[in-house]
């Protein structure tokens, strides 16, 4: 579970404790799917994530209209090793996407990554979904499963995709 829990995030989006305002902006590391041909996207991608996650991966949210921090942590929100978002958000991806599918030679995959997204708020009930802020490539998307429709064949991160440390990771909501 990340630092904020469901009702810790309802009362942090409720409303700005300073200025009142009900506009806040979410910073949140959620999952997101990509097919790839080549090891380049072949799509535009798409979130694929619950509420639990979505809050899981929170690691900052901001007022729009005064821009006081309501909440913010540099702890990496996959395994919350301290100062690990730095890491994570710095860094591209350290599992290599191949060409093709090392068992099959398929040209095909699908990715599973964690990817940094914002979305505005405002006061409670589901928000809309994020606009990613990194994409394959780039730094602060982090592969953490690559698959073959094909044949089956599967990786998957052993350390922290986000940050790198070293297992075991905390379980995720």
């Amino acid at each position: 579970m990340s630092h904020l829990d469901e009702a810790a995030f309802a009362r942090t989006v409720a409303a700005c404790t300073r200025c009142g305002g009900s506009e806040l902006e979410v910073s949140t590391y959620v999952d997101r799917k990509l097919a790839v041909m080549l090891a380049d996207p072949s799509d535009d991608g798409a979130w694929a994530y619950d509420g639990e996650a979505f809050i899981d991966g929170v690691y900052r949210i901001r007022c729009t209209a005064c821009g006081v921090d309501a909440y913010a942590s540099d702890d990496c929100p996959r395994c919350h090793r301290a100062g690990g978002l730095a890491d994570g958000l710095g860094h591209v991806t350290r599992l290599e996407v191949p060409r093709r599918c090392p068992s099959c030679d398929e040209l095909e995959l699908t990715l599973i990554a964690f990817a940094p997204g914002t979305v505005t708020v405002r006061g409670p009930g589901r928000p809309a979904p994020p606009t990613a802020r990194a994409e394959l490539g780039e730094p602060g998307f982090h592969v953490v499963a690559i698959a073959c429709d094909a044949c089956d064949w599967a990786v998957v991160s052993e350390r922290c995709p986000i940050c790198d440390a070293a297992p075991p990771l905390r379980a995720r909501a």
